[in-house]
């Protein structure tokens, strides 16, 4: 056993390395990671678009500073967990040690590195439902009703920090309806269990009431502008690449929990698999919701396999399986992370343009992957924002007010001057305070934005500027512009709050 728990920490170590060896130094941090760092800094049972938790890991992150390695390490420790449950999962299944060496490099070389690299709820989200599914596997093979109530606790804290995992038990449900398993259903601790479940969620189902449910309104917005754009095609293709190198293993899985003997207890996964992913096609989901449904199938197939390749000359296909992975990882290695220089990126164009990944959501390539363009200019931008705050500053308040969240939380985080930015997008039009008069305005707009801000917002103000922009060439934000207003004519607090109104209205109907 002391051998099979060295190898496991063989993969949890390198998994943290390449957590952090993906990023090349030339990147800052994803702009949705710095709204999520800044829930620290208003602590609430709940946002506009996410439950709670990952503000109470924000706040953890602030207590050592909040320094890169921090924001990264909980994204890189959530998914090393999710290779550590996956073992329990194998060990629970009577796997020996070459199943958990299959299923952990399966897992290790797949997409949770790209959703390990960012700090947002999606890491802790894959890792909770497979500990979720992990309770239902040592419940069914023990019968202990201490299992159904850890399972609560794990979907509790599941709701507290995606509402997803929702997903997983309305998948379970009618499978587990379907199969001789139902009995569970008789179980008093069952509906016991489901009643501490909802003690965990209830703080955050309070908040929602008090804020008028504003997960409605995220929820019909995300459907009308992307889910919509959704296509149920590409959302099954997408489950074929997300653990490419461990596809044959999940068909494995999915083959053994139907025709596998000792399997016969979990057949239910099978239906789990099947109710989930029709659910995801009906609402059109985004593709990676179903990353948290694969672990636990990678575990029941290294499980069948490290059977059928037990004797014989089918022990040669041990060590290919395992390389199957690691070849399909190399290539993705070069393009797939944020790992060369944006000078490399622009000066090697060819292998990224092929895949499509130059090609952002305007449909036109640009010279960095879109999500590598989000990682750029952001310093400078609040370089430049500290600079004309500080010189505002020093005859009166100053107000930040920016277009979009990764403006507002940029500058916040990166910030020498102590700067509270705001902005009417997401979870800052609650942010602001306006208990104070604003003698000045720092307004910080979008990329090339057709509003000319100087003629709207000039008249009232003595003096009105165009202070600077950002010139990163490889940033998303190319282009944002920083305009200075000193002295206001008179007080700007009553424009913000109906502007904040108007916006909040726009959500109750």
């Amino acid at each position: 056993m002391k051998k099979n728990y060295l190898v496991l920490c063989f993969f949890i170590m390198v998994k943290f390395i390449l957590q952090y060896t993906l990023i090349s130094p030339e990147y800052e941090l994803h702009r949705d990671e710095y709204l999520h760092l800044d829930q620290a800094n208003h602590l609430a049972w709940g946002y506009l678009s996410v439950p709670p938790v990952n503000s109470w890991l924000a706040w953890l992150i602030k207590i050592p500073g909040g320094s890169f390695f921090w924001v990264k390490f909980f994204p890189a420790l959530f998914g090393a967990l999710t290779i550590a449950v996956t073992w329990k999962i194998i060990e629970e299944l009577r796997g020996n040690l070459y199943a958990g060496i299959l299923a952990s490099t399966g897992i290790l070389l797949s997409v949770l590195l790209r959703m390990n690299m960012l700090f947002q709820p999606t890491s802790l989200e894959v890792l909770l439902w497979t500990m979720l599914y992990y309770t239902l596997i040592r419940y069914f093979n023990s019968e202990k009703v201490k299992w159904l109530y850890i399972g609560a606790v794990i979907f509790g804290v599941g709701f507290l920090n995606k509402y997803n995992i929702a997903f997983s038990v309305l998948g379970i449900i009618p499978a587990l309806l379907l199969a001789r398993q139902r009995t569970v259903f008789l179980q008093p601790h069952l509906y016991g269990a489901a009643l501490l479940a909802l003690v965990i969620i209830a703080p955050n189902l309070l908040w929602q009431y008090h804020n008028n449910f504003p997960v409605i309104h995220h929820m019909k917005e995300l459907s009308e502008t992307q889910l919509v754009n959704v296509s149920r095609m590409e959302f099954l293709k997408s489950q074929l690449l997300f653990f490419a190198g461990s596809v044959f293993v999940i068909l494995a899985g999915l083959y053994a929990l139907l025709f596998y003997k000792p399997f016969e207890k979990f057949r239910f996964f099978f239906w789990a698999y099947v109710f989930t992913i029709g659910l995801f096609l009906f609402f059109r989901a985004k593709d990676y919701y179903a990353a948290g449904l694969y672990p636990v199938f990678i575990a029941f197939g290294a499980v069948y396999l490290a059977y059928l390749l037990a004797d014989g000359w089918k022990k040669v296909l041990k060590p290919v399986s395992v390389l199957i992975p690691v070849l399909l990882f190399i290539p993705l290695y070069q393009v797939a992370f944020p790992n060369k220089s944006p000078e490399y990126i622009t000066h090697h164009p060819d292998r990224y343009k092929k895949l499509g990944l130059l090609r952002w959501e305007d449909g036109k390539d640009h010279p960095l992957p879109q999500d590598f363009a989000d990682m750029q200019g952001w310093k400078e931008l609040a370089e430049k924002t500290d600079q004309e705050y500080a010189v505002l500053s020093k005859s009166g308040n100053t107000l930040v007010l920016c277009d979009n969240y990764g403006q507002a939380g940029a500058i916040n985080y990166y910030s020498k001057q102590n700067i509270r930015a705001v902005s009417f997008n997401a979870d800052y039009i609650n942010w602001f305070d306006l208990s104070r008069k604003y003698d000045h305005l720092i307004r910080i707009k979008d990329p090339f934005s057709d509003n000319d801000e100087l003629k709207e917002t000039g008249p009232y103000f003595e003096i009105s500027k165009k202070a600077d922009s950002i010139v990163n060439p490889f940033a998303r934000e190319k282009g944002a512009m920083i305009f200075s207003f000193k002295t206001a004519k008179t007080d700007i607090r009553p424009r913000l709050q109906q502007e904040i109104d108007e916006i909040k209205g726009e959500w109750r109907r």
